[in-house]
C-alpha cells in the first residue's frame, strides 16, 4: 500500500475547495444583497446616461436593490472603463460596455491602462443606436450633398464636434472625411453635453451624436438634422435620410452593454444577464428606449464579447486610414 502525504496547505486547499465553491454559488444565487454601483463612462446628460438610467431603474425594480449610476467620464470613456477594470470582481461594481472604449480605443490610443480582452467580463448587450449628423441652424446647408459641396469649397474651415476622441461620433466624422474627401476640423469634448453647448452657440459647425440627443434638439428647433448613420432610416426620424443615401456604404452604429471586471463568478454573470434581458423586455423600458431612438439589443455574455471583438476588427482599418491617433 502506497501512502501519499500531501503538504498541509495543499491538503487544506483540496478539502476547502467544495466549501468555497458552494459559497460562491450561494453568493451568486443571493446577488444582489446590497446596492450595485453602475459606472457610466460618459458624462451626465448625454444619451448613454439617459439610457443607462432607464435600464438601472428597471433592474432596481426587478431586484429590490438600487443600481446607482455613477458618471466617471474622460478620455473618450477610458477613465470610467479603467475604473470598471480595477473594481473588485464581486458583482457590486459593473458598468457600461461601449463601442468607444472597447472596440475603437484599442486601435486609436497608443497606450491604454486596460486590456479589453483580459480585464473585463462581458455580461450582456443592452441597446443599439445610430448617430445623427446635425448642423447649426445658420449653416447654409439643408442636405448632405450641400454640406459636402460647402466643405469642398472651404477645405479645413468647417469644424465638427464630438463627445471625445475615439467615440462613434468622432469615428463617424472620420469616416465621412475619408469617404467624401472633405477636410474637416475635429473638435473633441469631454462628453456630448459640453459639445452641444458650443454647437448651439455657433462655436462649431456640425456634430454627429447618438440619436437620442439630436432628436431632442431637432424637435426643439435648435439644430438641423441632416442624416443618420444606420443602414436604413430611423423610425424616430423617418424624414431624415441615411448617410448611405448620399455616401454609398456609409454605416456605423453605436452600442452599449453591461460588463464587470475580470473574474466575476460565472453564475453571477448569467444571473445578471438574465435580469438585463427581463429589463429590456419590459414595456416601460421599450417605450422609453423608443422615445430616445434606441433599440433593445440583448445578447448573451459569450455573444457580447464576440460582438465587441468583431467590431474592433471591422473598425480598425477605418481608424488607421484616418490617421487619427491619441498618444
Amino acid at each position: 500500500m502506497v501512502r501519499v502525504v500531501l503538504p498541509r496547505r495543499r491538503a487544506f486547499g483540496l478539502l476547502a475547495a467544495p466549501f468555497l465553491a458552494s459559497g460562491v454559488a450561494r453568493a451568486a444565487d443571493d446577488w444582489p444583497t446590497k446596492a450595485v454601483r453602475y459606472i457610466n463612462v460618459f458624462p451626465a446628460g448625454g444619451p448613454t446616461d439617459t439610457l443607462s438610467r432607464i435600464v438601472c431603474a428597471e433592474l432596481s425594480e426587478l431586484t429590490g436593490q438600487q443600481f446607482i449610476v455613477e458618471n466617471k467620464s474622460g478620455s473618450g470613456g477610458n477613465i470610467g472603463t479603467d475604473a470598471i477594470a480595477k473594481a473588485a470582481p464581486d458583482g457590486y461594481t459593473i458598468g457600461l460596455y461601449t463601442i468607444a472604449s472597447q472596440s475603437i480605443a484599442p486601435t486609436l490610443y497608443a497606450k491604454l491602462a486596460f486590456d479589453v480582452t483580459k480585464d473585463f467580463t462581458p455580461i450582456a448587450m443592452l441597446w443599439s443606436v445610430p448617430n445623427m449628423l446635425m448642423v447649426r441652424l445658420d449653416l447654409p446647408v439643408k442636405t448632405l450633398d450641400e454640406l459636402i459641396a460647402l466643405a469642398r469649397a472651404q477645405p479645413g474651415k468647417l469644424s465638427f464636434a464630438s463627445s471625445g476622441a475615439g467615440t462613434t461620433p468622432h469615428i463617424s466624422g472620420e469616416m465621412f472625411k475619408q469617404m467624401t474627401g472633405v477636410n474637416l476640423l475635429h473638435v473633441p469634448y469631454k462628453g456630448s453635453a459640453p459639445a452641444y453647448q458650443d454647437l448651439l452657440a455657433n462655436q462649431v459647425d456640425m456634430m454627429w451624436d447618438n440619436i437620442p440627443g439630436p432628436l431632442g434638439l431637432m424637435r426643439g428647433g435648435k439644430v438641423r438634422g441632416i442624416a443618420v448613420t444606420s443602414s436604413t432610416r430611423h423610425p424616430a426620424a423617418p424624414d431624415i435620410p441615411t448617410m448611405a443615401e448620399t455616401v454609398a456604404g456609409f454605416e456605423i452604429t453605436s452600442w452599449g452593454g453591461l460588463c464587470g471586471p475580470a473574474g466575476l463568478p460565472p453564475a453571477m454573470v448569467e444571473k445578471c444577464a438574465e435580469l438585463a434581458k427581463k429589463a429590456l423586455e419590459s414595456p416601460k423600458v421599450k417605450a422609453a428606449f423608443a422615445q430616445q431612438g434606441a433599440t433593445a439589443f440583448w445578447m448573451s455574455p459569450k455573444d457580447t464579447g464576440a460582438y465587441r471583438a468583431a467590431d474592433e476588427k471591422k473598425l480598425a482599418p477605418v481608424i488607421k486610414a484616418s490617421g487619427a491617433k491619441v498618444e
